[in-house]
């Protein structure tokens, strides 16, 4: 089952992500520890932003999203495959290292870990990926006046919540965690597609939604503006 807001927010959004979210920093990529013949799992793929980077390291992607309109955004050198964290169409044992970018908030917990579980060969890793915007800055705390209104009970990475269930599986060891910097700089088009592109935000009647755009692109309207991040990486070993 795919979140309401995820499934009409990403279904909407799909070019807006691609052209909007942050690309992952090369040594948060050099962390994964990357080269042939690894056999990799892209789960919640969304647009590819993962998934590209990931292909450039010359080994083999299988690239697995829920929503058709991201699905058919993603590279062709990838394996592509409808699924969600909860159901993986793959075989047992069969990949090396499952990446998640920006999406395990999203699942159900134990059940997504079972199914990564099943799904990873002995002594595979899972690396969760995530782009935080960093909060206290300027320009995103601006951004988060414009949005926050419209954010509900929407599952979010920003509360750590989805930790909980790394503290009670016995299928995956302790998590071990790299921070590296990000930043994007945004001229009015590509903060109007950054902010456009969260799912919550996406989701909302054309009339709000419109609204929160035009907010979006005032923040730039003097000139290009920096979204900084901190880039996580997380990667916990397969038991």
């Amino acid at each position: 089952m795919i979140h309401p807001a995820a499934q009409a927010g990403f279904s909407r959004s799909a070019e807006a992500y691609e052209r909007g979210r942050p690309e992952y920093p090369a040594a948060a990529l050099q962390a994964l520890d990357l080269h042939a013949p690894l056999v990799v799992l892209d789960l919640a793929a969304g647009s590819g932003k993962l998934t590209r980077p990931l292909l450039k390291y010359g080994i083999e992607v299988i690239a697995v999203e829920p929503v058709s309109e991201m699905r058919s955004a993603l590279p062709a050198e990838a394996r592509v495959l409808e699924g969600t964290a909860e159901r993986i169409p793959l075989d047992a044992s069969s990949v090396d290292l499952v990446t998640v970018g920006q999406a395990f908030h999203w699942f159900d917990g134990d059940a997504a870990l079972a199914e990564i579980h099943r799904v990873l060969r002995p002594r595979g890793r899972l690396a969760l990926l995530w782009n935080r915007r960093i909060e206290g800055d300027p320009v995103n705390r601006a951004i988060d006046a414009i949005v926050d209104p419209h954010r509900s009970d929407v599952p979010t990475h920003r509360v750590d919540a989805w930790r909980a269930v790394f503290e009670r599986t016995t299928l995956f060891g302790p998590l071990d965690e790299t921070v590296f910097t990000n930043e994007q700089v945004l001229d009015a088009d590509g903060l109007a597609d950054r902010v456009g592109s969260i799912s919550f935000i996406a989701s909302l009647p054309e009339g709000p939604r419109a609204g929160v755009i035009a907010a979006a692109r005032e923040l730039a309207s003097d000139g290009p503006v920096t979204v900084r991040y901190r880039t996580e990486v997380c990667i916990s070993p397969r038991i």
